[in-house]
């Protein structure tokens, strides 16, 4: 392990491959440099499924930092990987901060990536990439949780800057775009952006090989959930675009759509995995 730091910050890297081995999915190969890390895998749902949390050890991420993520899950892996706590990226005085991260899934394997939500500080200046390269027959459930400025503390996002990108491919097409870029508050405001709102989330779920139900099927599905969950506090959009079914929320605070999102992963989760629901035991604490 290095420890990589430089007069412009830090520079991390994580590198896991899982794989099936007997009964479980491992960590096959781990590779770290700087600070980041993974406790120890943990098996909660009495299956093969390995649940992972990333950890910054540092607690956030200053202007000059850079952080790369990548992750490959194999043929018959299935990996559940979350994070005990928001990620927060901190006033940066014009210094760029950086996150990548690459999710590979291989034909057959699974990929849940649903960590905290960011948090960027007024003052920020961040780019955060998010590239989903699938195999057709993959299964990935993913979200992404923006949220600009800190309403608790009530300081809304009036300086820096924010560029978000993911990107999700199939056998190597691009089939999705999904972006946010906003320079202080302009893009909080417009009407066609966050209409005031200072979150942002998006939820991407891509059936396996094995679902036996359509994408329609499971769009009108997670339609479902939405109605009959309380969304009062958030305005939520679910559509479907080339076999990549996409729900988009607006809100005030991040449980609530948390709330929304984990019942919806509830809900569709044994159709893309064949396994029922067991939330990572970080959440609850």
């Amino acid at each position: 392990m290095n420890q990589a730091v430089t007069a412009q910050g830090w520079e991390a890297l994580l590198r896991l491959r899982y794989a099936q081995r007997g009964d479980k999915t491992r960590i096959v190969e781990r590779e770290r440099c700087g600070p980041l890390a993974v406790q120890r895998p943990f098996y909660p749902e009495q299956t093969g499924v390995c649940h992972t949390y990333l950890l910054h050890p540092p607690g956030g991420v200053v202007g000059g930092d850079s952080l790369d993520i990548q992750v490959r899950v194999e043929a018959g892996a299935q990996a559940l990987i979350t994070t005990p706590g928001a990620t927060k990226f901190y006033r940066s005085g014009g210094r760029l901060a950086t996150q990548r991260q690459t999710l590979s899934v291989e034909s057959g394997g699974v990929l849940e990536w649903l960590p905290q939500e960011n948090i960027f500080f007024p003052d920020a200046c961040v780019r955060v990439e998010t590239h989903v390269a699938l195999e057709s027959g993959a299964g990935f459930i993913g979200w992404d949780l923006q949220c600009l400025g800190r309403p608790v503390n009530h300081e809304a996002f009036d300086m820096g800057e924010v560029n978000s990108l993911t990107r999700v491919s199939i056998d190597g097409e691009l089939i999705l775009i999904d972006q946010l870029r906003t320079n202080g508050r302009r893009l909080v405001d417009a009407a066609a952006g966050l209409r005031g709102y200072p979150m942002q989330a998006s939820l991407f779920i891509v059936p396996g090989r094995d679902c036996v139900a359509s994408c329609q099927d499971l769009l009108d599905q997670i339609r479902a959930v939405i109605a009959a969950t309380d969304c009062s506090a958030l305005e939520v959009g679910a559509t479907l675009i080339d076999g990549v079914l996409v729900v988009r929320a607006l809100g005030a605070g991040t449980e609530p759509i948390l709330r929304l999102f984990s019942a919806i992963w509830c809900s569709i989760r044994p159709c893309v995995s064949g396994l029922e629901a067991v939330p990572p035991r970080i959440w609850a604490t």
